[in-house]
């Protein structure tokens, strides 16, 4: 693949010496063949040659391609490895990783612990499913740390990688397409994160997932000291939610309590708690200084597409929450807001049980909008139970009836518990295709109450 990953391992793999070549089946962006060509390295799109591809002594793998490909498992049984980008660029630095994973809330704890960690004064690097690719940035290997979002994906082509930090927040079902539709499988994938760790290593989880929970108690190799999370319950090495306050706890001294009611966090949503004790934990763990996490936490901005407010319109808010690709998600952004919403779901499914949302559905959703070429398990799981079900395959006029449906306070939340593949490029695609309707209704409205006063 050439991609932001592929590429980048290529210009490392350049840069260190080796023989390379880059095959991807698809169309390359510009910019990347720009790069490929300025660094002298063939490439090919739109076909993999299978001489030059099995020639290699090593294959770095797009995590965007499944092992089932039929390019990866001919490598395979031709005994070539193959493995991630990640874990080809871990070789070549010798910073301390602070590696991220779990089914929800990702992005949002690496670019905090970013955030914090960086405000430190560390020389510090974002990669893994954001920011340039780690491979890129070891070329000149700066920095101290490097904070990684990591897909299970990623970790499944790791082997020899060790993060000094791992946080695995949480584990429920999602990609199960490329795991056989097989739970476990997806489960191990997710705990890689913690191969190799010795004891002088941090190993946070949130204590109250029970699937996680579960593998605690049934994998004693894991090596790394433990940091648990909880929004229920006071744990002596760790974070939980307790009276308002999050409270971090190490060895029964509580260092910090922040207020959940003070401005002091930008975040909303329980899950936000838990994304961020998990980011504080990681900065304590690497020295990072209390009163400087305590006076950076306020100036933390969120990425776009997971509970992005994008404007207020004749009293309703519109959230763009178009990373939730799946039901989990969906949850958390359900349990943020109080007020009627209108909720504009669907896309491809991914296997997704509508039955953990049942609940927040019925007591909080006036309407549910789908946006899909295929809405049937959408249509099967809420069509007779909620008050208002549409279906519709142009996002203009999913925002169009959203604006007609959606009353004064309410909300009308883009949280599609579905990948965006049958209408959209991407999610980001989705979520800014979202912001653009909605922006047009913003700038009509103004225009309408100019028109008003003017008259």
């Amino acid at each position: 693949g050439a991609g932001e990953s592929g590429v980048g391992a290529a210009l490392l793999a350049k840069e260190r010496g080796y023989e390379v070549f880059v095959s991807d089946f698809g169309k390359i962006k510009n910019d990347y063949k720009k790069q490929l060509k300025n660094a002298a390295i063939p490439f090919e799109e739109g076909k993999h040659t299978d001489e030059l591809i099995f020639d290699a002594n090593e294959i770095v793998k797009s995590p965007g391609i499944p092992d089932k490909a039929l390019v990866v498992q001919k490598a395979v049984t031709k005994n070539i490895p193959v493995i991630s980008e990640i874990e080809f660029a871990a070789r070549y630095t010798n910073a301390k990783f602070i590696a991220i994973t779990g089914s929800n809330g990702k992005t949002t704890t690496t670019l905090l612990t970013y955030h914090l960690i960086k405000s430190a004064g560390y020389k510090v690097g974002l990669a893994g499913n954001i920011g340039d690719s780690l491979a890129k940035q070891v070329i000149e290997d700066k920095n101290e740390y490097y904070v990684l979002e990591l897909s299970s994906f990623q970790l499944d082509g790791m082997y020899d990688f060790k993060a000094h930090v791992a946080i695995l927040l949480n584990i429920t079902p999602d990609h199960l397409d490329r795991y056989d539709y097989d739970f476990d499988k997806y489960v191990n994938s997710k705990f890689r994160i913690t191969q190799n760790m010795t004891f002088d290593d941090y190993f946070i989880t949130f204590t109250d997932d029970k699937v996680i929970n579960n593998q605690l108690y049934l994998r004693d190799d894991i090596e790394a000291f433990k940091l648990g999370i909880s929004l229920e319950n006071k744990t002596l090495n760790g974070a939980f939610l307790s009276n308002g306050k999050l409270n971090f706890n190490i060895n029964n001294h509580i260092t910090k309590m922040f207020a959940v009611d003070e401005n002091i966090i930008p975040l909303n949503g329980k899950h936000n708690m838990i994304n961020t004790m998990a980011a504080i934990m990681a900065a304590l763990a690497v020295k990072v200084e209390e009163e400087v996490i305590f006076k950076a936490i306020g100036s933390f901005k969120n990425a776009a597409h997971r509970l992005e407010h994008v404007a207020t319109i004749n009293g309703a808010r519109y959230i763009n929450d178009s990373k939730a690709t799946n039901v989990d998600s969906v949850k958390y952004a359900l349990e943020s807001f109080k007020k009627p919403i209108v909720w504009i779901a669907g896309g491809v499914d991914k296997g997704n049980d509508y039955s953990l949302i049942e609940e927040q559905v019925y007591e909080k959703v006036k309407a549910v909008i789908c946006l899909g070429k295929d809405n049937s398990k959408l249509r099967e799981a809420f069509g007779e139970k909620v008050e208002l079900f549409f279906e519709t395959d142009k996002i203009a006029e999913a925002v169009q009836l959203s604006t007609e449906l959606c009353e004064e306070g309410g909300v009308v939340l883009l949280s599609p518990a579905c990948a965006s593949f049958d209408l959209f490029k991407n999610y980001e695609d989705r979520g800014d295709q979202f912001k653009k309707e909605v922006k047009s209704l913003e700038n009509n409205q103004f225009t309408k109450n100019l028109m008003s006063f003017v008259l």
